[in-house]
């Protein structure tokens, strides 16, 4: 038997008594162990994240399958048959921890590569594009994702004004209106890490770079009406879909591919190659296999190690590095920061967080300190009396800041302004004639919701984007709107 204790480690017993003036008389102040189980009951909740707060996670290894050494001299990559523990955390983006698991939205797909040169966190989701490619707008676009300031509602007005008045959404909102906006569980979904990095080899050659996590489930999708009718069946089908089948020993599996592109290759790109609404060629980059992604291992309790796992993409290791890609380089400061607000200056020590080879540094004190905070050693460099040093083994080539990536000080330039052929071609060539349809009917399921005085104004500057991008397309949503062809021509001419 095992006593029953306080965090203090002070056995007691009623533990479901409180102490009071007779039998029926008023509690007493002085019963502490109420205070405590109240007191620590009140303060159980942490901020929940602004944004993928809904999430589900399971550990497990990835395995090299191919040699791509000659990209990168990261260790995980080291050689066929390597494994590296990864814990993949799954998520919707702009919902409430509340929220249901098939609301139509993005899914996130973070994970957290345990390596022996410290943890690498890959942070995307189960689309290669996003709405926006500058992080400036990332607060708005949230904005218009959650609840309406007045009503405390979801509003479609708010999100097709924000679409209409950005069309480098475009292509980002057609993934989304399509059934790939409400697949089937998280284990039927591909991942992507979405924006370009770069691999480093061991002579110091760069190349830029973008993951696809291929799943080998097979693509599966909810439609918009099995969507909503699993909404109020099981709200947490997701979570439950892949806790059970990792259970029952089906373990999910995911093929990792890259994409790969030279320096020379990006300075001569027709598009700014770093643009996070826009994808490579598949013909021009083909996929290069490198591994396999299996999860086969349910976390043990869901708020240390899913609620309160944290993923940064300034998290990368020796032999993977960044890239002027906007969007990415706002995410470099804006995660840990997110992560610092929700669990504090020392989230990566907590277990889930914490690189489990070697760590080193003179960070010492903050909340939740609740290691030896660095005894009695020195907590400033450099000092006569440690041997920790910085390796140049792990020194970083220079980057080259010449055309396209910055030859002068400047925002976003006129000629990336081409929101539309890539949409039109994912329209066109990517969705079958049945994926069409549910493409245009799921549009105007939702634009049927905008209402208020300018709600004419906002449909009509959406119908442009649509045209822009196909012309079957704008037709498509006109006509499932009702919407008379020849007024919207009209006034599209004007």
């Amino acid at each position: 038997m095992k006593d029953l204790t306080t965090a203090s480690g002070i056995p007691f017993d009623n533990y479901e008594d409180t102490q009071s003036a007779g039998p029926r008389g008023p509690l007493l102040l002085q019963d502490y162990i109420l205070h405590e189980k109240l007191a620590h009951f009140n303060r159980e909740r942490i901020p929940e994240r602004i944004v993928h707060a809904k999430g589900s996670a399971a550990y497990g290894t990835f395995t090299v399958t191919q040699d791509v050494t000659r990209y990168s001299k990261a260790k995980l990559f080291g050689e066929a048959g390597r494994q590296t523990k990864v814990l993949l955390r799954f998520s919707t983006v702009g919902g409430e921890r509340g929220s249901a698991d098939t609301e139509r939205d993005p899914r996130g797909f973070a994970l957290k590569f345990y390596t022996e040169d410290g943890n690498w966190d890959l942070v995307g989701n189960n689309t290669p594009v996003f709405f926006i490619k500058d992080p400036k707008k990332f607060p708005d676009f949230i904005h218009t994702q959650k609840r309406d300031p007045f009503t405390n509602c979801k509003s479609a007005t708010m999100v097709w004004d924000f679409f209409s008045l950005n069309p480098e959404s475009l292509h980002q909102v057609l993934f989304l209106m399509s059934d790939r906006g409400t697949p089937y569980g998280f284990r039927h979904m591909h991942g992507f890490g979405s924006h370009t990095y770069t691999l480093i080899n061991k002579d110091n050659e760069v190349v830029f770079v973008k993951f696809h996590f291929k799943t080998q489930q097979g693509i599966k999708n909810f439609t918009s009406d099995e969507a909503r009718q699993m909404r109020g069946e099981d709200p947490d089908f997701a979570q439950r879909d892949l806790l059970t089948a990792i259970e029952r020993g089906d373990f999910p599996k995911w093929t990792l591919k890259i994409q790969v592109m030279t320096a020379e290759q990006a300075d001569q790109h027709p598009f700014n190659p770093f643009d996070l609404t826009k994808v490579w060629s598949h013909k021009e980059y083909p996929l290069i296999e490198v591994g396999v992604l299996e999860l086969n291992s349910n976390p043990d309790n869901y708020f240390a190690e899913v609620e309160q796992a944290a993923f940064a993409p300034s998290r990368i290791v020796d032999g993977i590095g960044h890239s002027p890609d906007k969007m990415l380089q706002g995410r470099i400061l804006a995660y840990p920061d997110a992560q610092r607000y929700r669990l504090g200056v020392n989230f990566e020590q907590l277990p889930v967080n914490r690189c489990p080879f070697a760590v080193h540094n003179y960070q010492r004190d903050g909340a939740m300190r609740y290691d030896n905070n660095g005894g009695r050693s020195a907590n400033y460099y450099p000092n006569s009396f440690d041997d920790i040093r910085p390796n140049t083994v792990y020194k970083r080539p220079a980057e080259t800041l010449s055309h396209p990536f910055a030859d002068s000080f400047d925002r976003n330039a006129e000629g990336e302004n081409d929101h539309y052929t890539q949409p039109g071609n994912f329209f066109r060539e990517v969705l079958s004639q049945e994926d069409k349809k549910q493409l245009i009917r799921n549009i105007a399921e939702s634009m049927r919701q905008i209402d208020g005085p300018k709600k004419e104004e906002i449909i009509n500057r959406q119908f442009c984007h649509f045209f822009r991008a196909d012309f079957n397309l704008g037709m498509g949503v006109v006509n499932e709107l009702g919407v008379d062809p020849e007024s919207v021509m009209s006034r599209m001419k004007k």
